[in-house]
């Protein structure tokens, strides 16, 4: 399954849900990405089921898709507004996927999922050789996602 969808239509739909800072729409992108990523694949030597084709690198604050946060810029530390009267044609595996996400990440704010990816390998992996502050531009790799995120769905 090739991607139908970019990373723009996924924040869109978490912002249906509710009015939300720049940090906290870019992890719950991350997440809904990287679950889809574990979920809709067999094996991480063959990882052709993405949400998107946007990367995800490895920034101070967290996973961060350059292009969301060059169109959120804008709103620094405040709400983007919720968006309301918007529909979305995914599919019954994406929508379950994105529900669950939101069920289970939602009630966070950005800061502490800022917390929580700071804790996980795919971030901590992508950020290797840089300081706590330095800037880095490095990808999260998919495989990296997989091999982490797999060993909670086999728990």
């Amino acid at each position: 399954m090739n991607p139908n969808y970019s990373a723009y239509d996924i924040a869109d739909w978490f912002l249906t849900k509710d009015s939300m800072t720049p940090k906290k729409i870019q992890k719950l992108v991350y997440y809904a990405y990287s679950w889809m990523l574990t979920l809709c694949n067999d094996d991480r030597d063959n990882l052709e089921n993405r949400l998107f084709e946007e990367k995800i690198e490895a920034w101070v604050h967290g996973p961060v898709v350059p292009e969301l946060y060059r169109l959120y810029a804008s709103h620094g530390y405040n709400e983007i507004p919720k968006l309301d009267n918007r529909k979305f044609e995914f599919n019954a595996e994406i929508s379950n996927v994105l529900e669950s996400v939101w069920e289970v990440y939602g009630s966070f704010d950005g800061n502490e999922l800022e917390s929580i990816t700071h804790q996980e390998s795919p971030w901590k992996k992508a950020r290797v050789g840089y300081g706590p502050l330095d800037s880095c531009n490095e990808n999260i790799s998919d495989e990296e996602i997989f091999d982490c995120y797999i060993q909670r769905v086999a728990n």
